[in-house]
């Protein structure tokens, strides 16, 4: 056998909510051609027998779950799909204007386990933004309690959580969206991360924290990896095995295994987060 692959899709748009009908032709052809960060293209081989697991990135699994475009029609020739879903409490607010509100956002959850079943879905409950709003302090760090029940009911047990990065672009689309941003402490952090994890162990879930330096986190907390090749290996319905070799192209601070991501910074978002690092379509900005 060719040696298997992961496919992300995806770190630089959302796939899954805009960009099915491309996923699905790609699908077919067995090949996408992707335009990299910068500014180069590349092809890439999706011929089922070369794939390991295919990872799909969303706020917003709704299209995919209706098989918009024939799209999990498409994708049952893969062995193995897992879904990491970013809720974030924050969806339907100033923050994420095209994000489906925490309430409808979760009831997708049942959707993909019917799908690939909860032990291949992560949650990603990222970022944690903090802001100034009537001279209060707020943050939607306390979700996760809403968050969490639900979690456990599904038998959904991975949540991977990360603090904002403030990124230069999008502390400029705060400032001309009115937000007066607040970045905690370490030492404020660390709290905070302790909090997650009292609740998260209180319903018998796993936590990991994605990007984050030591001085953040609390003994309990594992070093994230959104995709982990180690887990899918373990999960693979056909006993495939991949190699658990870190993924290069990303952050310092990220514990991703290698894989091929076929999203493009030149394919715009419109969930519209104010905090994205990639090419949301705002206007403000």
């Amino acid at each position: 056998m060719a040696s298997l692959v992961i496919i992300s899709a995806s770190r630089r748009t959302d796939i899954p909510a805009f960009y099915l009908k491309w996923l699905v032709k790609a699908i077919k052809k067995k090949e996408a051609l992707v335009k990299g960060p910068y500014g180069r293209f590349y092809k890439v081989n999706l011929n089922p027998e070369r794939v390991h697991t295919v990872v799909l990135w969303s706020k917003n699994f709704l299209p995919l779950i209706k098989n918009a475009y024939g799209a999990i029609d498409a994708l049952k020739d893969y062995s193995q799909l897992y879904f990491l879903f970013t809720i974030t409490g924050l969806g339907g607010t100033n923050w994420e204007m095209g994000v489906p509100k925490p309430g409808k956002a979760v009831l997708q959850l049942e959707g993909l386990r019917k799908i690939a079943g909860s032990e291949r879905i992560g949650l990603r409950f990222d970022p944690i933004v903090h802001w100034w709003k009537d001279g209060k302090l707020r943050t939607n760090l306390y979700f996760l309690e809403k968050l969490a029940p639900i979690l456990a009911d599904l038998r959904i047990k991975r949540v991977i959580f990360s603090f904002v990065q403030w990124y230069p672009k999008a502390i400029r689309r705060t400032k001309l969206a009115g937000i007066k941003y607040y970045d905690p402490s370490p030492k404020e952090k660390r709290k905070e991360a302790k909090y997650l994890l009292d609740i998260t162990d209180s319903y018998g879930l796993s936590l990991e924290a994605c990007s984050q330096p030591e001085e953040f986190l609390v003994p309990g907390i594992k070093k994230g990896a959104c995709i982990d090749a180690k887990l899918l290996s373990s999960l693979h319905p056909l006993k495939w095995k991949i190699s658990p070799g870190k993924d290069k192209g990303q952050r310092p601070l990220c514990g991703c295994s290698k894989s091929i991501d076929i999203g493009s910074y030149t394919l715009p978002c419109n969930h519209l987060c104010l905090y994205c690092y990639a090419n949301p379509r705002i206007r403000i900005y």
